[in-house]
């Protein structure tokens, strides 16, 4: 399975809607994984590919719309595509509301189905890009001393490197020092793009606690620099 690029997991309690969707899903050579129950979903081992899963609304048991929120608490983030023959506007609005992907209605056209899952998958393999990012910024981050993160957050909310000088009671020669070491360290090749960098990690650690723009008085570099940023707690990956 070491070459398996996307998965498609299929949970329909309907065996000739499980083997239908698995025909059309391989004819576009994508690997399908069959499930009679979201049960037996939970008790497998799916690989950790980039996948979306088709979910059936009405099972028995435990129902599409409940293993959706179920799925939703265990942090699993993928993209779920329903299906159902008795589906209405209410349920169809519940479902995007709790983040499913999309939403068809039984019988579907195979294209639509198709077009579904290759987007869904898509936006699964973006998704994980980006929590590579992430993860490779908390890293950089995370080599920082206490002093060049403290000088980061002033320098990403505009404070020049005279103003930070007289802030932290240091030179402006060891300002530029400790401000050239946080830009070769985050990698960062210009002002803007280590405001990106950081509004970056803001984004993706919303629980921090502070708010640098509301807390201090300072004027944006460029429209590139975001009005709020916190950092991320070198434990926080």
């Amino acid at each position: 399975m070491g070459d398996v690029t996307a998965v498609v997991f299929v949970i329909d309690n309907d065996p000739s809607m499980r083997a239908a969707l698995e025909d059309l899903v391989g004819s576009v050579q994508l690997e399908v994984r069959l499930f009679a129950s979201p049960q037996e979903f939970l008790a497998s081992k799916p690989p950790d590919v980039p996948g979306c899963l088709v979910l059936d609304v009405r099972l028995p048991g435990m129902s599409g719309l409940t293993f959706q929120n179920e799925l939703a608490r265990m942090g699993v983030d993928l993209p779920v595509i329903f299906i159902t023959r008795h589906g209405d506007i209410r349920m169809s609005v519940r479902a995007m509301k709790a983040g499913a992907f999309d939403f068809l209605t039984k019988p579907f056209r195979d294209q639509d189905v198709l077009d579904a899952i290759q987007a869904a998958i898509e936006r699964d393999r973006e998704r994980r890009r980006d929590a590579a990012l992430v993860a490779e910024l908390q890293e950089r981050y995370a080599t920082l001393t206490e002093r060049e993160r403290h000088i980061m957050r002033l320098v990403v909310i505009g404070r020049a490197n005279k103003q930070i000088a007289a802030e932290l009671a240091l030179s402006e020669m060891t300002v530029k020092v400790h401000r050239g070491q946080v830009m070769r360290k985050m990698r960062a090749r210009s002002l803007p793009e280590l405001v990106r960098t950081a509004d970056r990690l803001a984004g993706a650690c919303s629980n921090v606690v502070g708010d640098l723009y509301q807390n201090r008085s300072a004027s944006r570099p460029s429209a590139d620099v975001p009005r709020s940023f916190t950092f991320p707690s070198v434990h926080q990956r």
